[in-house]
């Protein structure tokens, strides 16, 4: 097929891991949608094994499930699900700021959390949702990072994992209704409250996150069925 023509197994994987992983975070694929090889076969013009492939890798980020005799589909959290893991997420990071802050933040590791912060200022700037929603997920995990707590970044990896379409989602929705640069100040402000050292004002800007304002419908008790 035309797009194997100079491509290696391991660019092809890459090839339909990026775009499919793309369409979830874009809004594009919707949680609970069925993803059908044949039909990405002929989408990407590749055969199905780098998509079997790309797919697995999907599934190790948390973004599709494999159902038995059901195939793939995009993952989707119930309500409860959504409400328990952002619940979790907020513990965590609290528990993470107050460790990390009991001392002066270590530079290095401030460092990192700036990094990202400038890299949601630039995605904002280009109105770049796909690299927005990398860029967002890679500043709580930094957060969570400051607390030098291995084994508490073991439990909030994957829970960040499972939120991210939502987290993405609940991105994409504010920057339709405000500005982008808005939830880019946001970060700005929570980085700028890290680096303050004082425990208090970051606590209180993680109160006033806002991670699940623009999540009203999947919040619903009315999607607990799914």
């Amino acid at each position: 097929m035309t797009a194997e023509l100079g491509l290696g197994a391991q660019s092809l994987v890459e090839l339909a891991l990026e775009r499919i992983r793309g369409d979830i975070l874009r809004g594009a694929i919707a949680p609970g949608e069925r993803l059908v090889e044949e039909q990405l076969t002929r989408r990407f013009g590749i055969s199905r094994a780098p998509v079997r492939e790309a797919l697995r890798l999907l599934g190790q980020q948390g973004l599709v499930e494999h159902l038995p005799r059901r195939g793939v589909r995009v993952a989707e959290l119930s309500a409860t699900d959504m409400a328990e893991l952002f619940g979790l997420r907020d513990a965590l990071e609290r528990y993470a700021v107050e460790t990390a802050l009991a001392a002066p933040p270590d530079p290095e590791r401030l460092a990192v959390l700036e990094r990202a912060t400038e890299r949601i200022e630039r995605a904002a700037a280009q109105d770049a949702s796909l690299d927005r929603a990398d860029a967002h997920r890679e500043f709580h995990v930094a957060l969570v990072a400051l607390a030098g707590h291995r084994h508490l970044l073991r439990v909030y990896e994957p829970v960040i994992m499972q939120l991210q379409l939502y987290m993405a989602a609940n991105m994409r929705r504010e920057a339709e209704q405000r500005s982008p640069a808005e939830g880019a100040h946001r970060h700005r402000h929570l980085f700028e409250a890290v680096a303050s050292g004082d425990a208090a004002t970051v606590l209180a800007a993680l109160a006033g996150h806002g991670a699940q304002t623009y999540l009203a419908p999947e919040l619903s008790p009315g999607l607990d069925g799914a």
